[in-house]
C-alpha cells in the first residue's frame, strides 16, 4: 500500500475511490456553498475558510497508515515523511489555493450554481495548458478530443446564466462574480498541474502518506491565509449573528457549515488522489464530467431551470468523458503489447 510500485490492479481501485471521493466534493461543495448564501449568509472569508477547513480530518488516514508502517517497519518507521523542500512548495502552493477559494467563495455569493459550470469549463482548459508547460503533458487526439467536448458542453451551461441572476444581485456585482470565477478558474489551473510536479521532481517515493501530508500542508497553509482574512473582516465576531438570523434555523447553521468543511474536503483529498493515480489532467476531466451531476442537483434542490442547452451540455460532457477514457484504454492496451513485444525479443536472444 505504501509503495510507490503499486500494482496494476490495486493502483486502478485507489483510483476509483478517489474518484469517488472527488465526485462527492465536485457536487457537493458547490451545493453546500449556495446553500449558506441563499440561507442567509454572507462572509465571503467564512465561505473560503471552509473550502480547506476541514483538513484535520486528513490526520486520521495519515494515524493509520502511521501504524501501519510502525506494525511493518517496527521502531525505525518514520513519523512524517515530507522533506523541507516539499514542505516550504507546498506551503506555498497551499497559499495560492487560498487566495483561489477567496475567488470561488466572491464569484459563488453572486452567481447561481449552474454558472460555476464557467469555472470549472475554464479551469478544464487552464488545467491542459498548463499540464502542457509545467509538466510537459502530450496530447493524444483523443485527450485533446475530450477537453475541446468538455469545455464547449460546460460553457453551454453557463450561457443563459445571466437569465437566472440571483434576486438582490446587481448586473454589476453579477459582472464582477463572473470574472472572479474565472480568476480562479486560471488560478487552479496552476495549481493542478504544480502538484504532480512535485510528485515528478520529489527525490523519494511518493506513497500514499507523503501524498495526503503535502495535501494537509497545503489545506493548512490555505486555511492559515483564509484565517487571516477572518480576522482582519471580523468574521469571527459575526458568526453567532449570522447564525441567529439563518432562515433555515440556528442549529441548520451550524450545520451546514461542518458539512461544508466536510464535503469541500472531499474535493481536495480527491483531486490530489487522481493526480497521484494518474495526471493533473485526469483530474480537471472528472471534475468537468461531472457538471452535469452537479447542475441537476442544482435543479432539484435549488429549482434551477433545465434549458436546451444544458441538455446538450450533458451530451457533450458524457462525450468528451467516453472519449477520453477510450484514449486511455488504447494507450494502456499499445503500452501493454510493446511490452510484450521487448520480452518476446529479449526471451529469444537469450536463448540464442
Amino acid at each position: 500500500m505504501e509503495d510507490k510500485g503499486l500494482s496494476t490492479k490495486m493502483r486502478r481501485i485507489l483510483l476509483l475511490v478517489n474518484c469517488l471521493i472527488l465526485a462527492v466534493g465536485v457536487c457537493g461543495g458547490p451545493l453546500m456553498m449556495r446553500l449558506y448564501y441563499v440561507g442567509g449568509g454572507s462572509r465571503v472569508w467564512l465561505s473560503s475558510w471552509l473550502q480547506t477547513g476541514g483538513w484535520p480530518l486528513t490526520l486520521i488516514p495519515l494515524a493509520i497508515l502511521y501504524f501501519y508502517r510502525r506494525k511493518s517497519e517496527g521502531a525505525n518507521a518514520k513519523f512524517c515523511l515530507i522533506t523541507p523542500q516539499i514542505f516550504i512548495v507546498s506551503f506555498v502552493i497551499g497559499v495560492g489555493t487560498g487566495i483561489d477559494n477567496f475567488l470561488y467563495s466572491w464569484g459563488g455569493s453572486k452567481l447561481p450554481v449552474s454558472t460555476s459550470s464557467l469555472l470549472l469549463a475554464a479551469q478544464l482548459g487552464f488545467t491542459a495548458v498548463g499540464a502542457f508547460f509545467i509538466v510537459k503533458l502530450k496530447f493524444t487526439p483523443y485527450s485533446i478530443n475530450a477537453v475541446i467536448l468538455l469545455t464547449v458542453g460546460a460553457v453551454l451551461l453557463g450561457i443563459r446564466s445571466n437569465g437566472d441572476k440571483p434576486e438582490g444581485v446587481t448586473s454589476k456585482a453579477y459582472v464582477l462574480g463572473f470574472i472572479m470565477t474565472l480568476l480562479a478558474a486560471a488560478l487552479y489551473g496552476v495549481i493542478l498541474p504544480s502538484i504532480e510536479l512535485i510528485y515528478l521532481k520529489a527525490k523519494q517515493a511518493i506513497t500514499v502518506t507523503l501524498v495526503l501530508e503535502i495535501q494537509i500542508v497545503m489545506c493548512f497553509a490555505a486555511t492559515a491565509f483564509c484565517t487571516i482574512g477572518m480576522v482582519a473582516n471580523k468574521d469571527f465576531q459575526a458568526i453567532s449573528r449570522e447564525a441567529n438570523q439563518f432562515n433555515l434555523e440556528e442549529a441548520r447553521y451550524y450545520t451546514v457549515i461542518v458539512w461544508t468543511a466536510i464535503i469541500w474536503q472531499c474535493f481536495f483529498v480527491g483531486a490530489v488522489g487522481v493526480i497521484y493515480c494518474s495526471s493533473a489532467l485526469m483530474s480537471g476531466v472528472i471534475i468537468a464530467v461531472l457538471l452535469p451531476v452537479t447542475e441537476v442537483l442544482a435543479i432539484v434542490f435549488f429549482s434551477e431551470k433545465f434549458s436546451g442547452e444544458k441538455g446538450v451540455s450533458l451530451f457533450l460532457s458524457l462525450w468528451g468523458f467516453v472519449s477520453y477514457f477510450y484514449g486511455e484504454f488504447k494507450q494502456m492496451k499499445k503500452q501493454k503489447n510493446k511490452s510484450s513485444d521487448t520480452e518476446m525479443t529479449t526471451t529469444q536472444i537469450e536463448s540464442v
